[in-house]
């Protein structure tokens, strides 16, 4: 190596050796390149499968609800428009997935514009599910505690307004993937799509503001509301025992406790490993890089199991459900219909759309 020095990245970042006190600047001095094989060779083997799958099926079921939705309902209610929006940043999610599937199996071949872009989109589904998931957790809080007050308040405008507030705030949280993210040749691994381009020390900070962001912003804060939200709402359920209630809060916190329990993990480990590089630790452990792979595909599972509940949890899709069967699979129409004729109908309150 001529005049002993050079300069590389460690996962889109320098770690500097011997450097001075402003390690944002690393001139004629060695640094320490963490090759990580075996964590590379344990993704390209695990995740691009992973990943396919988990689009297919989540092409499947967010499709299956958007179908239902287009096919037996309006977006006349509130709880429609907020189901609309969850679906869109649910399939926007996924359909990042085959990129990144194709990149940790070979590398990334679609071009710098391609990568700032599906870097984004992947941060706008990502913020944009979690904001919907607690909004509509809010709006049942509303229809339930406060009823009466809220009756007015809840309209279309509300909704759509709400819905324009999410999408804001999800595209300023992708800002930053939009101007870090780029395309570098990296030589063992070949094109590399990763934080790149900038000093080490301006990378650092806004990895770690992206760390805290998702850790506080869109799960902590999330997590308080929604336990504050049901605490109240079982409270009231209690009071009044209204059986319809029941069954509309029953389905958005099995949406909601599912969703948290799929990303708990994962945001534990995004919280470890911000703790580390604030630590300004340059070691080449990989037990993070292992566990992050596996928390964050847990993670992603979320946008396959979330349309199941929608379609086999609420009565209301249950219903819109058979109905689509029937019309598409005629030997099962009898069965279908004889079996929603024996089911009794029950009073439902404008408090149980879609429950």
């Amino acid at each position: 190596m001529e005049d002993d020095e050079y300069n590389t990245y460690l996962d889109g970042f320098f770690t500097p050796s011997n450097t001075t006190e402003d390690y944002g600047y690393v001139l004629n001095e060695t640094v320490i390149l963490c090759e990580k094989t075996n964590v590379k060779r344990f993704g390209a083997t695990f995740i691009p499968v992973f990943y396919s799958m988990n689009f297919l099926l989540s092409l499947l079921g967010n499709s299956l609800v958007l179908c239902i939705i287009y096919k037996y309902e309006k977006l006349s209610t509130v709880t429609n428009i907020f189901l609309l929006n969850l679906v869109i940043s649910d399939l926007l999610f996924a359909s990042t997935l085959p990129f990144w599937a194709i990149y940790y199996r070979t590398e990334w071949i679609f071009g710098p514009f391609l990568c700032k872009v599906v870097g984004s989109l992947y941060s706008i589904g990502f913020s944009s599910s979690i904001l919907f998931l607690t909004l509509m957790t809010f709006d049942r809080y509303l229809a339930v505690v406060h009823a009466i007050t809220a009756a007015q308040s809840r309209r279309r405008l509300y909704a759509f307004s709400m819905s324009f507030v999410v999408w804001f705030l999800s595209l300023l949280a992708s800002l930053k993937d939009m101007v870090l993210y780029n395309v570098r040749e990296n030589k063992p691994d070949g094109w590399v799509c990763e934080e790149s381009g900038y000093k080490y020390e301006t990378i650092v900070k806004w990895k770690l503001m992206g760390y805290c962001q998702q850790f506080g912003v869109f799960f902590l804060l999330p997590l308080m509301m929604v336990f504050y939200c049901y605490a109240r709402i079982t409270i009231r359920i209690i009071s009044t025992r209204i059986q319809e209630k029941c069954r509309a809060v029953k389905l958005i916190f099995v949406i909601t406790f599912t969703f948290f329990h799929c990303w708990t993990p994962y945001n534990v480990v995004i919280l470890l490993k911000a703790l580390r590089l604030s630590s300004r630790d340059r070691s080449c452990a990989d037990d993070l890089d292992y566990a992050e792979y596996i928390t964050r595909n847990i993670a992603y599972l979320y946008c396959c199991i979330s349309p199941v509940f929608y379609t086999f949890v609420g009565k209301k899709f249950q219903s819109h459900f058979r109905k689509l069967l029937a019309k598409h699979i005629p030997c099962l129409k009898t069965t279908i219909m004889s079996s929603q004729s024996s089911r009794t109908t029950s009073f439902r309150s404008p408090n149980t759309e879609y429950y």
